[in-house]
């Protein structure tokens, strides 16, 4: 084997500039041959990409004859050194079963399954087990509005924005184009609290934010950012409801799937009993019976 690879080797160089060059009867003459198998030209050359320079082609091909070829030896001495080979193929076929079968689920879920879960059982969920589904990041509604320095509606902004009730919500978004450099509304929609950060100069103390709902600060060139949070979910607490949602529904689809294959393995079991497919050959007693004489 060594005396083969190493004449391999030899030749590589010019073999990468001709492998692509040969005719289809050339094709057939193997290249490397170990342990009665062998790996041909082509096998090599689909597995080089066309734009690779000839050195790194070069080593590439050494390195899948070298793969190749322990692949083959470590096989070949596992079969020679594996007892229970007969055992192996047994797991072999049930691990091929196995696959058959799940896939031939995907198939049904996919052409068949069609139920989707409803509101009312994603709110019963989230009822139920709501508290075990934490927070992974700080997440809080509000609004954030970024004034000029020296804005002649610094002071009703700040009042405003402080209160966030509905009439000072209409104030704000009456005069904001006028006078604000940004507006950013998200009272409606959960948002990371990091989000929200980088909008901000930098802040030291994140603590507050789980207690006041009223921020003000002002950056280098005095723009004052004016900062009203509606609500406010710290990491580790429950997620709320309009995030945990999709992940309820995701998991609650999951056993829906479940139950409806196992309802299709129920029904076709029961169809083949019904039809003779299925014939028992002895009874329960036999059977106990029989375990006993064993023991």
């Amino acid at each position: 084997m060594k005396l083969a690879f190493f004449s391999v080797l030899l030749f590589l160089g010019t073999l990468q500039t001709c492998i692509s060059r040969k005719s289809s009867e050339d094709k057939k003459i193997p290249l490397v041959e170990v342990e009665g198998q062998f790996l041909y030209p082509e096998d090599i050359d689909n597995a080089i990409p066309a734009n690779v320079n000839t050195a790194d082609s070069i080593e590439m091909a050494q390195n899948i004859i070298r793969k190749w070829a322990t692949d083959v030896l470590m096989f070949e001495n596992a079969k020679r050194n594996t007892p229970n080979e007969a055992e192996i193929e047994k797991m072999v076929q049930e691990y091929r079963k196995s696959l058959i079968i799940h896939q031939y689920q995907q198939n049904l879920i996919k052409q068949r399954f069609t139920a989707e879960p409803t509101e009312k059982q994603i709110e019963e969920f989230y009822n139920q087990y709501g508290a075990q589904m934490l927070a992974k990041e700080a997440v809080v509604k509000g609004f954030l509005l970024v004034l000029p320095n020296r804005s002649s509606k610094l002071k009703d902004m700040q009042t405003w924005v402080q209160k966030g009730d509905i009439a000072s919500l209409n104030k704000i978004e009456e005069h904001q184009l006028q006078n604000a450099i940004s507006y950013d509304y998200f009272a409606a929609n959960w948002t990371p609290l990091s989000t929200v950060l980088k909008k901000l100069p930098e802040v030291k103390d994140l603590s507050a934010f789980a207690t006041r709902r009223y921020h003000e600060f002002t950056d280098s060139v005095k723009h004052h950012y004016l900062l009203h949070i509606s609500d406010y979910v710290a990491v580790g607490k429950p997620e709320p409801y309009e995030l945990a949602k999709d992940k309820i529904a995701n998991i609650i689809r999951t056993r829906m799937k479940a139950e409806y294959i196992s309802q299709f393995e129920t029904d076709l079991y029961n169809d083949a009993v019904n039809k003779g497919y299925i014939k028992i050959l002895a009874t329960e007693e036999n059977i106990i019976q029989n375990d006993s004489l064993q023991h």
